[in-house]
Formats: structure tokens, C-alpha cells, sequence
């Protein structure tokens, strides 16, 4: 059964919107759907999914078996071009102990969020075989970049990772390192960075951090590098030059940020 995943942080996905799985599956002419949000703990192979809740279902008899190859090949390839990713492996329901809270602990570090500019339509113009092998090559080269400079990787979303690092001029070495080694790939990304605290629990990662690492991203052009003012004041003797963006709501975030992009 394909199944896909888009991914985020702790049930809230640090792009606005919930951890979601989607499951295809034909027998004959008639196709079978499963779809829900989901918790994802752990990175790569060692990754595990579990439904939060019991996931929403659907059968679609469609007559006769082309109909029904159709329209499974049209609802795999809309998973694969909105976002989402393959997902290897079943996914479990996840049993939840009263006293899970009390295992939370306390965390600082300089997060990074990393996504790729127009990847919807790169995905689109290339097919699928083509993207998929554009898109092993870029992790592959994000990887190389977080492991030179001692990054930590906490989740990938599709076509984006979200990392930590424990000195943030180590973060923005990274992230310029990143965004030279994947234009080598015709490839541009937006990059942004923010330091502040989280819990972690487990595999689990929870924090309003995360998100707001991402919404700087998110108002970052093609080939830039932003950072929150909380980065930037970490910087102040490091040789690092900055240049003030501006003023900007981040959405879903209480009040209003200054950004500053890093010269390179």
C-alpha cells in the first residue's frame, strides 16, 4: 500500500499546518483510502509514524479496474507533488502514558529551517524520477553540510529540514554552506534561523522555536539567509555581517520581528 507523509513538529507542522499520512490501496476496481494526522518520531530509516487519532477512511468503487488504476495513479501523484514524501513502514497507534509530560526537558539551541524555492513547480517540470533523484542528491549535500558543522537533524518536511545547532554562528556557516552546495543542483532555497528554547521529550521535539524558524524562512527571498534578532544579538563579535530587513508579522506568532539577512 503507498503510503505518503507530510511532516511537522510535534503534530503542528512548522509550515501552519498538521502531521498528516495518506495510504492508497486498489483491489480490483475498487481503490481504498486512509488518511489522518499523524506523530513522527525519529529521522530517517529509523523514523516511526503513529496516528494521533483513528484515521478517516474511504472506498471508492469505480467500476471497472482501468478507472480504478487511474484514479489511484492520480491520488499518488498529487501526494507526491504537495509536499508530501514516501513513507516505508506501517503506522501504529501510539499508546500514550499518563505521566508523559514529567519526561519533558528543557533545551537551547539555534534552529534552522531550510526549504527549497519553487520546489511545486521544479517538481512538476522534471517528472517524478528525475525530482526524486534531484531531491537525494540535495539532502544528501544538506547531510554533508550539518555533519561539517556539528548540526542536528530533527526533521526533513517533504522538501525542507528543520536542524539545531549549538552555537549559532555555526547554524549560519551552514546555511550558507548549504545554499552553495545546492545551486550546484539548479537549485535555490530560503534559509532561516532563530534561537530559543524547546522541550524535548524522547524523540520528541516540541517549541514555539521551530515555528518561528520557520516563518523566518518563510520570509526569506531565493538564495537568502534571515535571521531573528535573537541570532543576531548572539553574533555581535563574530565578523558576520548582517543587514536589517525589517519590521515583520510572522504568521501565527504573537507580536511583531526583526529580521536581518546575513551578508555573505
Amino acid at each position: 500500500m503507498p503510503k505518503f507523509l507530510r511532516i511537522g513538529v510535534h503534530q503542528s507542522n512548522v509550515s501552519g499546518y498538521t502531521s498528516k499520512a495518506w495510504c492508497v490501496r486498489r483491489v480490483g476496481s475498487t481503490v481504498f483510502l486512509k488518511w489522518g494526522a499523524v506523530e513522527v518520531h525519529g529521522v530517517g530509516d529509523g523514523r516511526k509514524a503513529y496516528w494521533t487519532l483513528p484515521p478517516r477512511d474511504k472506498t471508492i468503487r469505480c467500476g471497472t479496474v482501468q478507472r480504478a488504476k487511474d484514479y489511484a495513479k492520480a491520488a499518488i501523484a498529487r501526494r507526491r507533488i504537495h509536499r508530501y514524501e514516501p513513507l516505508v513502514g506501517n503506522i501504529a497507534t501510539r499508546r500514550r502514558t499518563a505521566d508523559r509530560g514529567a519526561e519533558l526537558k528543557q533545551a537551547l539551541a539555534t534552529i534552522l529551517f531550510v526549504d527549497i524555492v519553487r520546489s511545486t513547480e521544479k517538481a512538476a517540470k522534471l517528472g517524478d524520477l528525475r525530482w526524486t533523484q534531484v531531491m537525494n542528491h540535495y539532502y544528501a549535500a544538506v547531510r554533508k553540510e550539518l555533519k561539517t558543522l556539528r548540526g542536528k537533524e530533527v526533521v526533513t518536511t517533504g522538501d525542507g529540514l528543520l536542524a539545531t545547532f549549538a552555537a549559532p554562528a555555526a547554524g549560519v556557516r551552514c546555511a550558507t554552506a548549504i545554499h552553495k552546495a545546492v545551486r550546484t543542483l539548479g537549485l535555490e532555497v530560503r534559509v532561516g534561523l532563530h534561537a530559543g528554547e524547546y522541550k524535548v521529550s524522547g524523540a520528541e521535539v516540541i517549541g514555539l522555536a521551530f515555528h518561528i524558524g520557520a516563518r523566518v524562512a518563510a520570509k526569506a527571498r531565493a538564495g537568502e539567509v534571515l535571521v531573528s534578532r535573537a541570532v543576531k544579538d548572539l553574533m555581535s563579535q563574530s565578523g558576520i555581517g548582517f543587514k536589517d530587513r525589517g519590521v515583520h508579522q510572522l504568521k501565527g506568532v504573537p507580536g511583531r520581528w526583526r529580521l536581518y539577512r546575513v551578508e555573505h
